[in-house]
């Protein structure tokens, strides 16, 4: 059966415009087009589609994951073995994190006494660290403008903080009005608020590391804090800074 790209977000979950932008960049192409112009999508397709969302839940970037599928020697299910291990990894810490909730409840009514540690039990206390690390590794940022930014941020005042976290609320609101009045991310209106947004990460990054960010965002943290807010907001932000990072950055 062939779906067209309406009928495949709609199965899928998917938005359109997030399968016309898979198109775009080459990550997932349609079976054909039919003489209407419309896209139609295939089983074959359907499977890519799912691999990429598989990556996309463990935090891989966009062009990591169209490495890895266009590799002559990809094992589709290999890779279905491995994601199953990564979630079956990551469920048996959830459960520990639910158990910590209950004995914390329990603990607060006075019918169970918790120590110290075993209020934190379940939590990934070298995920910060890990992902600090990606971003050096991948370029992002240096190590030398990590530990700079650690050691400014650890002198912000409460009022800082309150003002960092309202510009980016801000930010994201203004996304969120521009995407319900059908703007595009390479309009002037959406590209004015990505130079906000440029500025608000607070570190100045070049293109390199400003199109580095973006992918970033792509991780299951970021994606949830962004898809709650809108379903469209993540791959809205991420073309608008990719066509910000190109025209305006070195």
């Amino acid at each position: 059966m062939a779906y067209t790209v309406k009928q495949l977000a709609k199965i899928s979950n998917v938005s359109v415009r997030t399968l016309h932008w898979y198109d775009e960049i080459g990550l997932l192409k349609p079976a054909y087009q039919g003489a209407n112009g419309y896209r139609y999508y295939e089983e074959k397709q359907c499977l890519k589609l799912q691999q990429i969302l598989f990556f996309r839940e463990l935090g891989f970037p966009l062009n990591d994951i169209q490495k890895l599928l266009m590799q002559n020697d990809f094992d589709h299910i290999k890779a279905l073995r491995a994601h199953k291990q990564v979630l079956e990894s990551d469920i048996n810490r959830k459960n520990q994190l639910i158990v910590t909730i209950d004995k914390t409840i329990q603990h607060l009514k006075g019918k169970h006494k918790m120590s110290n540690e075993e209020l934190y039990y379940g939590f990934d206390s070298l995920r910060q660290k890990q992902y600090e690390k990606e971003l050096v590794k991948e370029g992002v940022v240096s190590q030398d403008w990590m530990n700079n930014y650690k050691k400014k941020t650890s002198q912000w005042t409460q009022a800082d903080k309150d003002r960092f976290i309202r510009e980016g609320k801000d930010i994201n609101q203004a996304l969120i009005l521009a995407i319900n009045n059908q703007l595009k991310p390479a309009s002037p209106e959406v590209q004015a608020i990505i130079h906000r947004h440029h500025a608000w990460v607070g570190w100045n990054p070049n293109k390199e590391g400003y199109i580095g960010l973006s992918q970033r965002y792509l991780t299951p943290e970021f994606r949830k804090l962004y898809e709650r807010q809108h379903p469209d907001l993540l791959e809205f932000i991420i073309e608008g800074m990719l066509f910000y990072a190109n025209k305006n950055l070195d």
